[in-house]
């Protein structure tokens, strides 16, 4: 009996899997790219609500990067965890993604990353009222803005900013293009995960000090987005000289100035891999040959 009902449960589950391509790689967009959020603002918030006593700087840099080593384990099979939308951008450039999936793949992680923050808004809403006296907003001492989305340092120029994004998405995808390349020297697809999240470490904690380092326009956009429903208002966009342009453009000029260093510099000098060795014979005909010969 518990037989029957357990191949009820696989066959109903089976009806209710989705067979369209595009739908499923979005689902798995939208829930890799919750993941990598909810790690990552949950960290900043636990940070700046424990005024810097329960986790300091480092802890969202690392949080970030487990993150992103968890979201693409969990996604990595289904959509191939972009979890970016420069990355889908260069991956389309690079015919390694049809272009009618770009709008598709990139609206599904601006939405995984607006969920998250509405999560982790829920699960520390007391501690940044607390913290906030109640007044949500994205200036002074006390702002809490900054735990969803990224701010440019006191001082930062606008130029300063675009080229901090520029750099930092481009160092992303040098590094990361590589990993997958059949003629260069590519990672076991197991290790991708963690490696790609040592590489985002890397990036954050030498690349986040003049503007929060997004190197996403998702993961800056979707809590963006959230913070303008939950409370604090236009601000979010129109603070510092509408400042939300410069994560949201600039790392897509960033993906494809990586994606075009790997090609020249790299990819295109790379030696052809070498054919296949065919087996002569079967080693069965082989030890039927040595009795023959004996």
């Amino acid at each position: 009996m518990q037989s029957s009902m357990v191949n009820r449960i696989k066959k109903l589950m089976m009806r209710r899997k989705i067979h369209n391509t595009l739908v499923r790689r979005c689902l798995g967009e939208i829930l890799g790219t919750f993941v990598l959020l909810l790690f990552g603002c949950s960290a900043a918030a636990q940070v700046k609500t424990g005024n810097e006593m329960k986790g300091q700087f480092l802890s969202v840099n690392l949080s970030f990067a487990v993150g992103v080593m968890s979201a693409m384990y969990l996604c990595m099979g289904v959509s191939g965890a972009h979890l970016n939308p420069a990355v889908s951008l260069s991956f389309c450039v690079l015919g390694d993604l049809p272009w009618r999936f770009l709008l598709p793949y990139s609206l599904s992680q601006v939405f995984g990353a607006y969920l998250a923050s509405a999560v982790v808004y829920t699960m520390y809403y007391d501690a940044i009222m607390m913290y906030s006296g109640g007044i949500l907003t994205v200036y002074g001492p006390n702002e809490t803005a900054s735990i969803f989305a990224t701010y440019p340092a006191p001082g930062m120029s606008v130029q300063t900013n675009i080229f901090d994004q520029v750099v930092g998405s481009a160092t992303l995808l040098l590094c990361i293009l590589p990993l997958s390349d059949k003629r260069n020297r590519p990672a076991p697809d197991a290790l991708l995960p963690p490696i790609v999240a040592a590489v985002v470490l890397g990036i954050a904690m030498a690349m986040s000090s003049n503007c929060g380092g997004a190197i996403n326009p998702a993961r800056d956009l979707g809590p963006r987005l959230f913070t303008l429903t939950a409370g604090w208002g236009t601000e979010v966009f129109t603070c510092y000289d509408y400042f939300f342009l410069v994560p949201l453009v600039a790392p897509l000029f960033g993906a494809l100035l990586g994606c075009f260093f790997y090609q020249v510099f790299i990819h295109w000098h790379l030696p052809d891999p070498e054919p296949e060795t065919v087996e002569s014979q079967p080693q069965d005909s082989a030890i039927q040959l040595k009795v023959v010969a004996l």
